[in-house]
């Protein structure tokens, strides 16, 4: 393991996501204006993914800094129950779906993660998704991929390395969340 080059890849891809400042600001207000409005985030993704929408959900529910009141968020990827019934009766690109069918609300918002943009189960919550009006935001890798066709806003992070990929998704999710807490006294 060379760890100075992975912290070298790091930087420089943090460096290059630099250019996407406007577009991280730009969720941030869409997830800042759907919870001042009393609307929920939901999240999904799979893997180091599932992780990160269950971190970034934890987040929002308890706090990230400041104190404040819980905001309503839900990781579609903590269920077994529900996950292993759509995924039987459905299939597994079913499993976030039925979710979103079930619990997504017009003004509402998805965090779709994907670092490839390919997985199926994430492009079928987004499908579902906008049949129930939710607001879309696509976290995922290098851009052409099928996140770019549907989504309200896709964050493309410049690297094909799942690692540094995974590393500005939190980062990305981490500055929601010091947005959210400004906004704190508006939500």
């Amino acid at each position: 393991m060379d760890i100075a080059n992975a912290l070298h890849e790091h930087i420089e891809v943090a460096q290059a996501y630099q250019e996407h400042a406007n577009e991280i600001a730009q969720s941030g207000e869409i997830i800042c204006h759907a919870l001042q409005r009393g609307r929920k985030i939901l999240f999904c993704g799979n893997g180091g993914s599932a992780a990160d929408a269950q971190h970034l959900a934890a987040e929002l529910i308890v706090r990230y800094h400041a104190e404040r009141r819980a905001l309503p968020a839900i990781a579609l990827t903590t269920d077994t129950s529900v996950l292993t019934a759509a995924a039987n009766d459905y299939g597994y690109e079913q499993v976030f779906a039925r979710q979103v069918a079930a619990l997504g609300q017009k003004g509402d918002v998805l965090v779709a993660i994907s670092t490839s943009g390919h997985s199926p189960n994430v492009l079928k919550a987004i499908e579902a998704a906008r049949t129930n009006g939710l607001k879309i935001i696509g976290l995922t890798g290098a851009q052409g991929n099928e996140m770019d066709t549907c989504c309200d806003l896709v964050l493309h992070v410049p690297s094909d390395v799942t690692a540094r990929v995974q590393e500005m998704h939190i980062l990305t999710g981490h500055i929601w969340c010091e947005m959210v807490d400004e906004y704190a006294h508006e939500c």
